[in-house]
């Protein structure tokens, strides 16, 4: 079924053969004798140790062709689960602290998503992140770098450790980023808790929660999601992996549904936690017995959640609809 996928890192679609062909081209030694050793050591364990062999993985990109391969190859696996938007995360400052300047970055990431409308009619938009591990300071640093380019993204987001960086640390970043127009979302609910929603929702003033899990913990704040249409952007595999939900039986898809919520599935960093879009739909309805009707649902929601104009989600419904009748 045609689809958006709303909550993708672009860093985190490195799969283990790319990153060595990769630390070839640009002669770079990595700790790891082969791809299946550096794939087995993708067990991890918490959020944390996720990120520290997320971060070496990236040590690898330093030319703009490197973001542009890494980008293009996301974008052919995202055509082929007929992703027909997509609005991709990147971190900027884990390459700008190796000395990779901004403009590298952006311009393989963007002209990889100008090729995809050009290939397979894949629209695709960047969302900068900020790291909430650093400090609000580095964010505004990195804002000032990135405006310039201010026309090859379209969002701010908030991404990595979230335990004991709670929203509110990057408040004043955030308002200077509204005030320039920028759309705005946050890491929220993964691993933090409801209280950390609240804060994005009601500090940062975000349109969208990105995970957003644990507010099933807070029936207030179901309610506020639902009344309020915040889209929650999901991503099952992630959960599992990361033992959020350790058995991906157990994960509260569908309850989010249930509750009225625009909740949607993505698939976070799919090299590293085991399936593409695609997959997560497969894995997480077969371990939890949701159906056609919340395919449909969850389908529809990604379009009302994305950030395309009101013609063009309209448009994107129609052909999810027509999809369906052909089952009817």
């Amino acid at each position: 079924m045609p689809k958006a996928e709303l909550h993708i890192h672009i860093e985190g679609s490195l799969e283990p053969e790319l990153i060595f062909a990769l630390a070839q081209r640009n002669q770079i030694a990595i700790p790891y004798a082969s791809v299946e050793a550096l794939r087995s050591a993708y067990a991890f364990t918490n959020l944390q140790s996720f990120l520290d062999i997320y971060y070496a993985g990236a040590s690898v990109l330093l030319q703009e062709q490197d973001f542009y391969d890494m980008a293009h190859a996301y974008l052919a696996r995202a055509a082929a689960d007929n992703v027909v938007h997509t609005e991709i995360f990147f971190d900027p400052q884990t390459h700008t602290a190796r000395g990779v300047a901004m403009e590298t970055v952006l311009h393989g990431l963007h002209r990889a998503c100008m090729d995809a409308q050009k290939m397979w009619g894949l629209s695709a938009v960047l969302i900068l992140c900020f790291l909430r591990h650093l400090s609000e300071e580095d964010a505004f640093a990195t804002l000032e770098q990135a405006l310039p380019l201010r026309d090859k993204f379209i969002g701010i987001g908030l991404d990595s450790s979230e335990l004991g960086h709670p929203p509110e640390k990057f408040a004043r970043v955030f308002a200077r980023c509204r005030a320039l127009g920028f759309r705005l979302v946050a890491h929220a609910g993964e691993e933090g808790p409801p209280a950390y929603i609240w804060s994005a929702l009601d500090v940062l003033k975000v349109e969208r929660i990105d995970h957003g899990v644990q507010s099933t913990h807070d029936p207030l704040l179901l309610q506020r999601l639902a009344r309020d249409r915040i889209p929650l952007t999901v991503c099952p595999l992630s959960n599992q992996k990361l033992r959020v939900f350790p058995d991906l039986a157990q994960h509260n898809l569908g309850a989010l549904l249930d509750a009225g919520l625009v909740a949607t599935v993505n698939s976070d960093d799919p090299a590293y936690f085991g399936g593409y879009l695609n997959e997560n739909f497969t894995q997480t309805f077969a371990a939890t017995g949701l159906g056609a009707p919340h395919a449909y649902q969850l389908a529809a929601n990604s379009f009302e959640a994305s950030f395309i104009p009101a013609e063009q989600k309209q448009a994107l419904v129609g052909r999810l609809q027509a999809y369906f009748l052909k089952f009817e």
